[in-house]
């Protein structure tokens, strides 16, 4: 799949642990008609590798993954729905799906280290990683292109373009959420034109050494669409420089007019890093004006003191944009915790 608008033609958009809970505390209850097997590097499961599992189940299977490192794409095709990829363990850094593929040479969905095409879709207790460490060029560790998917207690790592929420073009759009757990990148690393709420998570934006060290979001919402990219109850950190991070800017992809991006931020904890002027950022000759850019009830160092660059939503009006009603589409998805 080509993506265009940033940079012109873009083919392609792309450690701290994070404290996880067991597994037991954030899994839900798997159905007892569901098959189980497990993947396991040493040879002691069913499979040594989790594509492998992949191609040779159904939807509707639970794939139980032991400690290891698991080097290359993982692919979920859309015809596997209603598929659990989960750690055994529950501690996400103990398993490992790690690539280091460049969209400059791959494309963006060969890029991504896991590429997620199915509906109803559940990913917890493990990390994905995309480690390409030359950073001129975009390079995914989650691509997810379907709907109603729920990730749990993972790690999300990379550099440019970390995790995109990609629906395709027009107005169709997919729905994605992520609760507890750790995003990392620089450059535009939560992007795309999905609804995705990203709550209770742990979100660090890595120092580039610059008065510029990257924006966090590049959302490209259609305008037909009143949800984007939500950010709730989570913290923002780094150990870059105060005020040189941005929240987002503004992705017109294809230089589309109606890629009119959307994302709040919500009660959640910001640090230093975060600008007060130039919060949210023009991108490619579009200004972050055209785009809906807002937070509400913030805390902390990065929280708004008032600019012209951090535009606040009302109360009434934040109460139509809270996780539930991003997430409930046409038919009431919910499944926020």
């Amino acid at each position: 799949m080509t993506l265009h608008g940033k940079r012109g033609t873009i083919v392609a958009r792309a450690a701290t642990a994070l404290a996880v809970l067991p597994l037991a505390a954030l899994a839900l209850a798997t159905p007892a008609h569901a098959a189980t097997v497990t993947v396991a590097a040493d040879g002691s499961g069913s499979y040594t590798t989790i594509q492998a599992a992949l191609a040779a189940t159904s939807s509707g299977t639970v794939i139980n993954i032991k400690p290891g490192t698991y080097r290359g794409q993982v692919s979920i095709p859309s015809s596997k729905s209603d598929i659990t990829l989960q750690g055994t363990t529950g501690t996400s850094t103990d398993v490992v799906i790690t690539g280091n593929t460049p969209a400059s040479t791959a494309g963006t969905a060969g890029s991504a280290t896991v590429l997620n095409l199915a509906k109803n879709t559940t990913v917890k207790g493990l990390t994905i990683a995309n480690t390409y460490a030359a950073h001129d060029s975009q390079a995914l560790a989650l691509y997810a292109g379907g709907d109603r998917q729920v990730y749990r207690n993972v790690r999300l790592l990379g550099y440019q373009d970390t995790f995109l929420s990609w629906g395709g073009t027009g107005s169709a759009q997919v729905r994605q959420y992520v609760y507890k757990s750790y995003i990392e990148g620089a450059v535009d690393f939560i992007y795309g034109n999905g609804a995705l709420v990203v709550d209770s998570t742990t979100i660090r934006s890595l120092d580039r050494a610059s008065t510029n060290n990257g924006y966090i979001t590049a959302a490209a919402t259609n305008a037909s669409n009143p949800y984007g990219i939500l950010i709730t109850r989570s913290t923002l950190l780094s150990s870059a420089a105060a005020q040189t991070v941005a929240l987002g800017r503004c992705w017109h992809a294809g230089g589309a007019a109606d890629a009119i991006g959307q994302v709040l931020v919500r009660e959640s904890t910001l640090g230093a890093h975060i600008r007060q002027a130039g919060a949210w950022q023009d991108m490619g000759g579009f200004s972050w004006k055209t785009c809906r850019f807002s937070e509400y009830g913030n805390s902390g160092a990065g929280a708004s003191t008032g600019t012209a660059d951090r535009p606040q939503m009302s109360a009434a009006t934040a109460a139509n944009y809270t996780a539930p009603k991003y997430l409930a589409g046409s038919d009431g998805w919910n499944p926020v915790q």
